[in-house]
């Protein structure tokens, strides 16, 4: 059995904004702009999601818990699915367009 040697599957980043709240805004517009990935919080799929942890798989802890965790209202998560890469590429720029 041979092991991956370049990166996985999950990739995170962060939007800019100056303060939490205008961070999550700019989080959802860019979530909202996507069309080829699928906004969810489920991880297990076939299909590219796309999440904002803050509010879906961290949404129950507390606020100074995501903070320890670092979650922050900026993050957000994509899991690669089997889509074309340059179709997810283009998805991706739409919702930077919104940034």
């Amino acid at each position: 059995m041979k092991q991956q040697s370049a990166g996985g599957a999950i990739i995170s980043f962060e939007v800019q904004g100056d303060t939490p709240q205008s961070q999550r805004e700019n989080a959802y517009r860019l979530i909202n702009a996507v069309e080829v990935m699928s906004v969810t919080g489920n991880l297990g799929d076939t299909r590219t999601t796309i999440t904002h942890p803050a509010t879906t798989t961290h949404g129950r802890i507390s606020e100074e818990a995501r903070q320890k965790a670092g979650i922050k209202q900026s993050l957000i998560r994509i899991a690669v699915g089997l889509e074309e890469i340059d179709d997810l590429k283009a998805d991706l720029e739409r919702g930077f367009s919104t940034q």
